[in-house]
């Protein structure tokens, strides 16, 4: 660990990590209850529109309440919530009813941690770190969420657009009207392959959340990353899939989110895409 720290950038990768674990522990949260305070807003809604009384409910926003068990609903102590090393000492259960804790928390915990400390490394102490590190981490928010409700969420996706127009302002990741046409291309060619496949069908082949963060990645990494982006995400959609109709008999007529594939294609066009992008065009 010391011959680490004492490398160039050393430092600065180590605490990376560690923000990265601690910013982890947060995204579970984000991950668990953006979905449902959503779904709160959507029935309180409705029941604004029919003229009724929404029922009453417990307070829910990212902050409050404090975290509990899902199982026995005990409040979970500072000590328990220490990012991945909870979970290794408490053997992967409840310290109060022994249940089992999901592997999620762990995973996401440790995947920002990597994620924010390969940034950190490739980076270095830029603005342009500070901005991949929220790019990764709201790939990482919208990948699970996707993968639970298959809603890719307004507070996360358009935030995420405007945000890397405002970094490409000062050409962090590319050139402002590159990110500007990134925006505008990724939004309209997902939209026209949704209509085509509606009107050919009749059916819808993917949500209008897939398009925002399509166009987020555009606003990020510009239009020149969006063939490349959108080649990674159906190759490796089209193979997941086939896989989950072979082996694990998934109904084809059962929808397959498309967010975490569009969100995995980002991280690596974010880090990659010049050089695969070169490659790909060398091959045609």
């Amino acid at each position: 660990m010391d011959s680490i720290l004492l490398q160039p950038g050393g430092l600065f990768i180590a605490v990376s990590v560690l923000i990265g674990l601690a910013i982890g522990s947060f995204l579970n949260v984000v991950i668990h209850r953006l979905p449902r305070m959503m779904e709160r807003d959507w029935t309180a809604q409705c029941a604004e529109l029919s003229g009724e009384t929404p029922a009453p409910s417990e307070p829910l926003s990212l902050l409050l309440p404090r975290s509990r068990c899902p199982h026995c609903n005990r409040q979970i102590q500072a000590f328990e919530n220490i990012p991945v090393v909870s979970f290794l000492l408490l053997h992967g259960r409840c310290r109060g009813c022994g249940q089992s804790i999901s592997w999620r928390y762990p995973v996401v915990e440790a995947a920002t941690g990597l994620l924010f400390g390969f940034v950190a490394w490739q980076l270095g102490p830029t603005l342009a770190a500070v901005g991949a590190m929220g790019f990764v981490a709201a790939m990482v928010t919208l990948t699970f969420i996707d993968f639970d409700t298959q809603l890719l969420p307004d507070d996360i996706t358009l935030p995420l657009l405007w945000i890397g127009l405002l970094l490409n302002i000062f050409g962090t990741y590319t050139d402002l009207t590159s990110a500007v046409i990134g925006a505008m291309a990724g939004y309209l060619s997902l939209w026209t392959v949704y209509w085509l496949f509606k009107l050919a069908t009749g059916k819808e082949g993917m949500g209008y959340g897939d398009f925002k963060l399509l166009a987020a990645i555009g606003a990020w990494l510009g239009w020149q990353m969006l063939p490349l982006t959108i080649l990674m995400s159906s190759l490796v959609g089209a193979l997941v899939g086939i896989g989950l109709i072979v082996l694990a008999r998934h109904g084809r007529n059962v929808p397959i989110p498309f967010g975490p594939y569009l969100a995995a294609a980002g991280v690596i066009a974010l880090f990659w895409g010049k050089p695969l992008t070169q490659a790909y065009l060398g091959l045609l």
